[in-house]
């Protein structure tokens, strides 16, 4: 059946998979590939081997089977396995290479990167790897240097198939085509079949774009910015033009007639860096006859989806050579910009190698001497045996690239697709380092004392994973996250800081959520007081999506800087995005190194991974079979140095899940009890960091795996393993929604009660007061409200069901320790799960559950007045009036939905009105 990549075949180009790794192979997916979507070559590289071997298990029982591993360097262990790779992709694509008699069907194997200024060590070398791959569709890459063109036409010369590989400059370009054709005037008098050689010329595409849009942007004129997005193709088409030309001469026509073949074009480094662009334009634009574009998977995948196939490389060739005139004209030097890009080029290849070598020898390392398990499971054997099942049907009816595809019928068939953008963000961080890097090195340079982040639920939460789990930097601003509208709390992070040297981070993805928006107006007040209506505003970034209200605000007050996220990722999924990279990197935390471990974990998710052997959806069928059997009460237990892992992961379940009456109620800092405190409705996770283990934890969860309790572990190398450990619960995350059978992006019971909320507040604004609801029960330091009985009403709570505390006042450390004994009294006492939520915290993360979940809520909200109240700029209302507002809209919604809740008001004496609490639940 034909497809757009198919179509392609038809203009005379093939499209090669700028891509490998053993899972691909294994899984039969390459052959898939060659046979339904006319794939006709692969090639490698340092980069991708890398990420290949250190970001999957792929590779762990070739490296267990390898003789002598003790004795073996790591270089030679990874050139075992990469060439065992190539051997058996060039088999699946001999028969190509058969049936177009050798113009298709290679793969490349590139000459280490080290040895690209050296021309007699890069031949040695690349005919050594000729010798051992023994496969003739083999092709040796070999770096467009001035070293290499010389090394090119001596293994021209021995008949050896060359990938010219860094190409940007079509002047460089043309003195490679020239090595070509004198290599085989030299294979031809030395005897030899020139009709047996093949070339490829590799001409790096968007890089160029990257290095010259970004020059274009700062000259910032009319015709500069029109020829953003436009240069890497003008060079793509002329240096076409020049292929025609070089291989008309009457040198190539004799040569051709003894059956050589031309040395095709190939684009490279065709995925689209710039998320404005068409993420298919760098294969769209440059299909022509002779041609070969090799692309990167989610590339494929995207122009499999929506391709659009024509001859486009011979096109508006007129306007090409006036886009590159009118470059010069504005100042811009292309062949600056190609000089400079081989150089990085080099650089980069040699550093992806250094990476490669060091990934390959922690797998031998690992082989010889078993380091910690990284996951393991103890499920009751009905639910071990259908997570089997749901594992091997994912691998069979090829889910895992549906969900990477954006397939929406892997859930409802909605708008799911939208909102897949966490998928690729990591790939998009790691090619976009600078912005990141500029703003983390203006901060430090200001020397700011601290930073308050302003924001709530996925905006609030990952900032303060990272800097709970790294700590302060040292000569960087320590990080405070403000994401309540209760005055003691806002009021207790102003005092802890200096304003005239704090830094603050606006956090808001629509821009129109009500607590960023009045702690900006609250602290742009303060600062204002602090430094001066014309300095304030520097003190302030803003993290949001692009078009916001937030933008608009920011940029109107001339804030220091403004960071974009990405519209189709959500809330809670953005902890890799700039809402959760952005606080991190301006607090000093080693966000290169965040985004390597995640990047791993991507690629062990990777659609090209056997089914069994992807963490993702191997964790993703556990929570999900698990929900489906009753276990839907998922108890994280984490280790003390990554304990605010919990909290956040909290959110990422709770919202995606909790929805239409199904779900999973992730339960946070429950404190470990015996195994007979727990009923049988729940799944313990336990995320263990190796290098900072709790002896007293590890045996706790034992205990409960020898009862028979469902579990999993999860192991941690170090803190910097929660980069990866983000994305596995994300990608888990989706593929549970997939199994319960809901929309895991959606949110729809969390958008109830801020409506709730905002109806509130305008009344207010109208009124002067908040509705009051009468009081059912009046003590003398406690009023209920909707029960006469707060023992009774906790009684409600049987087996299956769970208890959640809903606390609406500052969340100091004395009050979370005096909560946690609550929880434990009552499932002690009652055998069920205990939850604990501080408002209006709590609304952005796990309400969506407690209200669009299972209906197996028993809930004791619980209000106070406020001690001092504080004024909100340009409002009637305070923020203890918001913070009201907000309890009562979810108290509202709670009942709409036929949760059974209580509330309970402490009187003006508020820790007499909580000890009367705790002896009305049947405490001391």
């Amino acid at each position: 059946m034909s497809n757009p990549l198919v179509e392609v075949t038809e203009f005379g180009q093939s499209l090669w998979y700028d891509y490998i790794r053993r899972g691909l192979i294994e899984s039969g997916e390459l052959q898939r590939l060659v046979e339904e979507d006319s794939l006709r070559g692969v090639t490698s590289n340092p980069s991708i081997f890398e990420k290949s071997i250190s970001g999957s298990t792929d590779y762990v029982g070739s490296v267990e089977r390898v003789k002598d591993l003790a004795h073996l360097e790591a270089g030679d262990l990874y050139e075992t396995l990469a060439i065992a790779d190539i051997q058996d992709a060039a088999d699946i694509l001999r028969p190509v290479y058969d049936e177009l008699d050798g113009r298709d069907g290679y793969v490349s194997l590139e000459v280490s990167p080290d040895l690209a200024g050296d021309t007699e060590r890069t031949q040695a070398e690349a005919e050594r790897l000729w010798k051992r791959v023994d496969r003739p569709n083999l092709m040796v890459k070999v770096p467009g240097t001035p070293e290499g063109i010389p090394a090119i036409r001596h293994l021209i010369g021995q008949g050896i198939n060359i990938n010219v590989t860094l190409l940007f400059s079509r002047a460089t370009y043309a003195d490679v085509a020239r090595a070509y054709i004198a290599g085989l005037q030299d294979l031809a008098a030395a005897g030899g079949d020139v009709s047996r050689v093949a070339s490829v010329a590799s001409f790096f595409v968007s890089r160029i774009d990257a290095a010259a849009d970004e020059r274009l942007t700062k000259i910032g004129t009319p015709e500069a910015e029109a020829l953003r997005a436009k240069v890497a193709i003008a060079n793509a088409k002329l240096a076409y033009e020049t292929y025609g030309e070089l291989f008309g001469t009457d040198d190539w026509k004799s040569l051709s007639a003894a059956g050589a073949q031309t040395q095709r074009l190939l684009w490279a480094s065709t995925g689209t860096k710039d998320p404005n662009l068409r993420d298919v334009l760098y294969v769209e634009e440059l299909i022509g006859p002779d041609t070969v574009n090799t692309v990167p998977p989610a590339t494929f995948d995207a122009f499999r989806d929506h391709g659009r196939a024509r001859e486009s490389l011979t096109e508006n060739v007129a306007e090409a050579h006036e886009a590159l005139a009118s470059l010069e004209r504005v100042g811009v030097d292309l062949d600056e910009i190609t000089d400079a890009l081989v150089v990085d080029g080099v650089q980069k290849f040699s550093d992806a190698f250094g990476k490669l070598i060091a990934a390959v020898e922690a797998l031998r390392v690992t082989a010889l001497e078993p380091a910690p398990g990284t996951f393991s499971r103890s499920l009751p054997q009905e639910i071990d045996a259908e997570v089997d099942t749901t594992i091997r049907d994912w691998g069979d009816k090829g889910c895992v690239r549906r969900l990477w595809d954006g397939d929406a019928s892997l859930w409802t068939g909605g708008e799911e697709a939208k909102w897949l953008g966490w998928l690729s963000i990591v790939q998009e961080q790691r090619a976009h380092p600078d912005e990141l890097k500029s703003l983390a090195g203006d901060v430090h340079k200001a020397g700011f004392a601290d930073a308050v982040l302003l924001g709530m639920g996925g905006s609030s939460l990952a900032p303060e994973l990272f800097a709970l789990t790294f700590g302060a930097q040292e000569g960087w601003p320590r990080l405070h996250g403000l994401d309540s509208t209760d005055p003691a709390q806002v009021e207790s992070v102003e005092e802890s800081v200096d304003l005239a040297n704090t830094l603050f981070i606006v956090s808001s993805k629509s821009g129109t959520t009500l607590e960023p928006n009045i702690l900006l107006a609250y602290f742009l007040a303060r600062v204002r007081e602090a430094v001066g209506d014309e300095e304030a505003p520097r003190r302030f970034i803003a993290v949001t999506d692009p078009g916001s209200s937030l933008e608009t605000k920011a940029g109107e007050h001339g804030f220091r800087h403004i960071a974009h996220g990405v519209a189709a990722i959500g809330g809670r999924y953005s902890a890799l995005s700039h809402f959760g990279m952005v606080p991190a990197a301006v607090t000093g935390v080693d966000v290169p190194a965040l985004l390597d471990r995640a990047e791993r974990m991507a690629g062990a998710c990777g659609a090209e991974v056997l089914a069994g052997d992807n963490p993702g959806l191997v964790l993703g069928a556990i929570l999900g079979v698990c929900a489906k059997h009753g276990r839907d009460k998922l108890t994280l237990i984490t280790s003390p140095g990554i304990s605010d892992f919990g909290a956040w992961l909290e959110q990422l379940v709770a919202e995606s899940t909790g929805k239409e009456g199904k779900g999973i109620v992730p339960v946070d800092g429950e404190p470990l009890g015996s195994p007979d405190a727990y009923g049988d409705d729940r799944l313990f996770a336990y995320v263990r960091l190796d290098s900072e283990p709790d002896a007293e934890q590890d045996v706790a969860v034992e205990m409960l795996k020898q009862a028979g309790h469902a579990a999993v572990t999860i192991s941690l190398a170090d803190r910097l393993d929660i980069g990866g450990e983000i994305f596995r619960w994300e990608f888990a995350t989706a593929v549970a929604g997939a199994v319960i059978g809901i929309d895991p992006f959606d949110q729809p019971d969390v958008e109830a009660s801020k409506v709730a909320t905002r109806e509130l507040t305008e009344e207010y604004e109208k009124t002067g007061s908040l509705p009051e609801e009468s009081p059912t029960e009046r003590g003398e330091n406690l009023t209920l409200y909707g029960g006469s009985d707060v023992a009774a009403h906790l009684a409600q709570a049987g087996a299956g069901d769970y208890v959640a505390l809903l606390f609406y006042g500052p969340r100091t450390e004395e009050r979370r320790e005096q909560l946690a004994a609550l929880r434990t009294q009552i499932r002690d006492a009652q055998h069920v799960a205990t939850c604990v939520g501080f408002g209006p915290r709590f609304l952005h993360s796990t309400g969506q559950a407690y209200k669009g979940g299972p209906n197996s809520g028993v809930f004791l909200q619980i209000t106070q007045d406020d001690a001092d109240d504080l004024d909100v700029p340009g409002q009637k209302y305070s923020f203890g009036v918001v913070k009201a507002a907000q309890a009562a809209g979810d108290l509202a919604v709670l009942r709409e939905r036929g949760r059974r809740a209580l509330r309970v008001h402490l009187g003006p004496d508020v820790e007499a009105g909580w000890n009367e609490l705790v002896q009305a639940i049947g405490g001391e």
